[in-house]
């Protein structure tokens, strides 16, 4: 592995730290499911290691195949992986999307039944500021890369405020159709309840009268 490799891998590392983490096995597929707002650039940032530290995973065939599918199911992206990457994408829709993981195959450089592990990180807008510009001379480039960063979360926040007006509004609709329905079906509940006992009391009154009791 090159040093841009080994320098990938320590990043991802430090990244993962706190991220989620679950095992695949070979030909295994796993999904998760993410509230996205449309047009917010979403990073993904994975890695594939065996759960016993002591078992290898050096071979050249051994990766993931990464799928991502939009609230309709339709994919959006679908691309093949090492045991470490990063994926980025820009849904078109806002909702749940589906994340998905399998194994390349059951070329693995494993021992025979066990499990990997597949940790990954799910970053929703601009998350980071370039670096680079903190070695420049100047402070105007770092200034205004500062600027653009803030202005990445000001839409990232503003985006994801829509999204969740967008699913309260949903959310009211579905209750006042839910209480409407209620209210109807308690309706003619009671309608049936007084019909069922008019047709008793009458059928009661001509039992009576038939027998003159009354």
């Amino acid at each position: 592995m090159g040093l841009r490799g080994t320098g990938f891998l320590l990043q991802c590392y430090l990244m993962l730290a706190a991220a989620m983490y679950f095992d695949l096995g070979e030909l295994e597929e796993k999904c998760i499911i993410e509230e996205i707002p449309e047009d917010m650039l979403v990073t993904g940032y994975f890695l594939l290691e065996p759960w016993n530290s002591m078992t290898p995973t050096h071979s050249p065939h051994l990766g993931v195949t990464v799928t991502v599918r939009d609230p309709q199911y339709e994919i959006q992206m679908s691309k093949r992986y090492s045991k470490f990457g990063k994926f980025t994408f820009t849904p078109h829709a806002s909702g749940q999307h589906f994340f998905c993981f399998q194994t390349n195959s059951t070329r693995f450089a494993v021992f025979a039944g066990e499990k990997l592990k597949l940790h990954l990180d799910i970053q929703i807008g601009e998350h980071s500021i370039d670096h680079n510009t903190k070695k420049t001379k100047g402070s105007l480039e770092n200034l205004e890369n500062s600027l653009s960063h803030l202005r990445d979360q000001m839409m990232f926040i503003i985006k994801h405020q829509e999204y969740q007006r967008e699913k309260e509004e949903e959310f009211r609709q579905m209750s006042e159709t839910t209480n409407s329905k209620v209210l109807w079906w308690a309706v003619v509940q009671t309608s049936i309840l007084l019909s069922v006992g008019f047709w008793q009391m009458k059928r009661l009154k001509d039992f009576f009268i038939a027998k003159k009791l009354v």
